[in-house]
């Protein structure tokens, strides 16, 4: 019964975060591009929830029947994906919140840092990070779900398993560092707002930069650090399952981040579309 809980669940991520994720991508790259640092960001953002997402049937099969028919290479590839995803989208979350609190503290003195090309180089790193973090522990689950009689996949066959790879520590302490980041991150932004009223006139939305801060937060402490901990730890009367549902559920929040964070770039267009054609007229008619 709980497994039918869990593959409903799953289900509803899927259908929430499949078109959403979808239709953010295509719009971001439609109308955004590489244009900017912060659409660079989102739109790795949006891919490293589409590898999740896609992927999601599977998990919710397993769930439904009890059985996972796929076999143990498809077990530890779905698996890596996840963790992938977790991994890539708290650092692109964390870059988020700090070319924000470039583009709000330092506008002037960070133009040179926030490029798109900067960016590009970052999401590289980025992905080359979460590849390398995947050899040893694709490695050690492959080893560990081979030992095992019976066909297993996900929680199951992991939960027993007493073998971590230090780069699993490593990434721990990673996740720290960037939730701290993020608090500061956040604090040195609601500061700049609070005290430099006038200034704060030049954000095109006040509201919604404090928003992008604060799902920024909401979004690393409840979806990425309780599993990130539970990967190096046995919390006391923890459920992974219930972990990996409460994380995945960032692949249906991100697009909403990706409206409060654009939305002010879409008014910059337009009212840019309007000036055009203003002295588009007036030149005709001169």
């Amino acid at each position: 019964m709980v497994s039918l809980v869990y593959a409903v669940i799953f289900g509803c991520i899927l259908a929430l975060g499949l078109p959403l994720n979808a239709t953010a991508l295509w719009m971001l790259l439609r109308h955004h591009g590489f244009r900017s640092p912060n659409a660079v960001l989102m739109v790795n953002l949006a891919v490293s929830d589409l590898l999740l997402v896609i992927f999601l049937p599977m998990r919710v099969y397993f769930y439904a029947t009890g059985t996972w028919p796929l076999g143990k290479m498809a077990c530890v590839l779905v698996t890596l994906l996840f963790r992938d995803n977790i991994r890539s989208s708290s650092i692109f979350v964390t870059c988020i919140s700090v070319d924000r609190l470039l583009a709000v503290v330092y506008p002037l003195r960070s133009r040179h840092l926030r490029t798109p090309s900067i960016a590009v180089k970052g999401a590289a790193l980025v992905w080359l990070y979460v590849l390398m973090l995947n050899i040893p522990e694709g490695l050690n689950m492959s080893k560990h779900l081979y030992s095992q009689n019976e066909t297993t996949c996900f929680e199951s066959a992991y939960a027993k398993n007493p073998s971590k790879p230090i780069i699993v520590y490593f990434h721990t302490v990673v996740t720290f560092i960037m939730l701290a980041v993020n608090i500061g991150c956040t604090a040195m932004v609601l500061r700049t707002l609070h005290r430099h009223v006038s200034k704060s006139a030049m954000v095109d939305n006040k509201v919604n930069v404090m928003v992008i801060f604060a799902m920024n937060l909401v979004i690393f402490i409840i979806c990425f650090l309780p599993v990130t901990l539970n990967s190096v730890m046995v919390i006391s009367g923890s459920d992974l399952t219930f972990l990996i549902c409460l994380a995945t559920v960032n692949c249906c929040l991100d697009p909403l981040l990706y409206y409060f964070s654009l939305d002010a770039f879409w008014r910059k267009k337009e009212d840019a579309n309007v000036r055009r054609e203003t002295r588009t007229n007036d030149t005709e008619f001169l």
